[in-house]
């Protein structure tokens, strides 16, 4: 393994130990350091709905692109994959291996991957924009679906931005959305993907007992804490998980046992989602989540690489 040209990546879907086997691999490598790749944990303030790793867990070894955008900020993934890069940089400059960790796999593949985001037409988004505020996201997704079934089946329903994008990259380049995306193959010469293989059953239980947790942790009181700062305005942080729900609930429109119960059937798409996605890429090694020796055969996988 060349530390000047390593990176590994610990991904997976949603409550299958990601977080904790990164620090993990990290402090058995030594000099290496943890990577935030997901969306919504670049934001501060939004801990709990987030699984967010807390002060302790991250004083264990170096985190990177944690709580870097405030809640009105747009999260975009062409911005992110500028500030991780220069943080994988950074690492390999010092010697430091950088552990990437998230559940999203644009985001992982926009690191490693020789992955160009198209140019933007402010006037052709804010007139997808405006028929989204029209016609509402269903019908748009339907919209996406006639012109670009691939991309759809990629975009849940109630994620508006992607829908908007998705649309506009298709009237700019006249290219299906997922056209844009590169082989599967990494700008970095030695990388390491490791995911965490949890059983359906078992996930659905983890992210149901996840999600009881958030609440007695204080979920509903942090997103309440974050009104002052301007949740509701933002168009990427409101639609998270939980928190889309919880405001929901704020603003009088679902009970909060509804806002709990939409949380885990949410999430539990989400998680299949992200697994399926994960599961085209033939470089990941999977790895039964409840190994005895788990972290062993994680680090044989990165050292042989």
């Amino acid at each position: 393994m060349s530390v000047q040209q390593s990176v590994v990546a610990v991904v997976g879907p949603t409550a299958s130990g990601k977080s904790s086997l990164a620090v993990r691999i990290a402090q058995r490598l030594g000099a290496a350091e943890v990577v935030n790749v997901d969306s919504m944990q670049l934001y501060r303030g939004m801990d709990i709905g987030t699984a967010k790793p807390d002060a302790a867990e991250r004083a264990v070894v170096p985190h990177h692109l944690f709580d870097v955008l405030d809640v009105t900020d747009t999260a975009s993934v062409a911005e992110f994959q500028q500030q991780a890069r220069a943080v994988v940089a950074d690492c390999h400059a010092r010697g430091v291996t950088p552990v990437l960790v998230g559940g999203s796999a644009l985001y992982v593949r926009a690191v490693i991957d020789r992955l160009d985001f198209p140019g933007t037409d402010p006037d052709v988004r804010q007139r997808w924009a405006d028929e989204l505020a029209r016609r509402g996201s269903q019908a748009l997704h339907d919209e996406l679906a006639r012109r670009d079934p691939a991309a759809a089946a990629q975009i849940l329903p109630s994620n508006n931005r992607r829908i908007v994008r998705a649309l506009e990259v298709g009237e700019l380049t006249g290219q299906p959305f997922v056209a844009t995306m590169p082989p599967l193959e990494s700008i970095y010469g030695d990388l390491a993907m490791l995911g965490l293989d949890v059983p359906r059953d078992v996930l659905e239980q983890r992210l149901s007992d996840r999600v009881d947790q958030m609440w007695a942790d204080g979920f509903v009181q942090e997103v309440r804490s974050l009104l002052p700062a301007g949740i509701e305005a933002s168009r990427t942080a409101s639609r998270a998980l939980g928190y889309q729900q919880i405001l929901a609930f704020l603003r009088g429109e679902i009970s909060e046992d509804e806002a709990r119960e939409q949380t885990v059937t949410g999430t539990r798409k989400f998680a299949r989602r992200q697994d399926r996605l994960f599961r085209k890429d033939p470089r990941i090694h999977w790895l039964p989540h409840d190994a005895d020796d788990l972290l062993e055969r994680a680090v044989s996988v990165v050292l042989s690489q």
